[in-house]
């Protein structure tokens, strides 16, 4: 039996004065899966992202999420209602431990709740078990006190997906989390998002085709901001017009 569809995007559209970055876009993304979109450079991948989460505005359409519209919301109230995202460039607080990077995004779905500049962070707004329980899924617990800048680049990538799962969301944006991997950390990584999906519902953007593959329980294909394909990785890659899209018109030998 499916999955109900967690999250919806309904002929969502995004113009930049004349040009249209999206045009029509329809999409379904059913809870506990792992939902891969792909597509050339271009394709629109990373503003559909955008429409979603909340981070710009549609031009038209509707998007609607866990039951509620949230066409309108801005990315804080998504936030609130168990969106979180990771970004292509990683963005954490390198001066800071990683226990604190972790704290702090568990704090941010009640920020109002935990600004108190007088006293430390001690108590409930330590979100002590929180943190530990991130730190064993991340497999860093060994680095809970290391100052983040030092850690490597693989490090400070799954840190990353931890700050997302730290805000306990029912669905995780994950923006080329590989990006810059070498190839020890990609294994790690891969087992990590495979994992997620039994607590949360994963959307992904990723280039690398072979992760895409092994770890998506559907895929999207996009080309010049439309939908061009979507369905089970099998299909996805056998697909004739998706082989189109990213080898031109080339005999299609190589992956989708």
């Amino acid at each position: 039996m499916s999955s109900p569809i967690l999250i919806e995007a309904v002929d969502v559209d995004k113009r930049y004065d004349k040009f249209a970055a999206l045009s029509g876009v329809n999409l379904k993304v059913r809870a506990n899966t792992v939902h891969s979109v792909i597509g050339p450079n271009g394709a629109g991948k990373t503003t559909l992202f955008h429409m979603l989460t909340g981070t710009k505005t549609v031009s038209g359409g509707r998007i609607v999420f866990d039951g509620h519209d949230v066409t309108h919301e801005p990315d804080y109230r998504r936030v609130q209602r168990g969106i979180a995202r990771s970004f292509q460039v990683t963005s954490l607080f390198p001066n800071l431990p990683v226990r604190e990077n972790l704290r702090l995004a568990a704090q941010g779905t009640a920020p109002r709740k935990a600004m108190n500049w007088w006293s430390p962070p001690d108590g409930p707004r330590a979100q002590a078990e929180t943190v530990a329980r991130v730190l064993e899924r991340l497999g860093l617990q060994r680095f809970a006190d290391t100052v983040t800048g030092t850690l490597s680049h693989g490090q400070q990538r799954r840190l990353e997906v931890g700050m997302a799962l730290a805000a306990k969301p029912k669905a995780i944006f994950l923006d080329e989390p590989t990006s810059g991997m070498g190839i020890d950390d990609l294994d790690d990584m891969k087992r990590l998002i495979r994992s997620l999906r039994e607590e949360h519902t994963v959307v992904l953007i990723e280039h690398n085709m072979n992760i895409v593959m092994d770890i998506s329980d559907t895929i999207t294909v996009m080309q010049l901001g439309r939908v061009l394909a979507e369905g089970l990785p099998q299909d996805i890659r056998s697909d004739e017009r998706v082989r189109t899209a990213y080898l031109g018109n080339k005999s299609a030998g190589g992956q989708a």
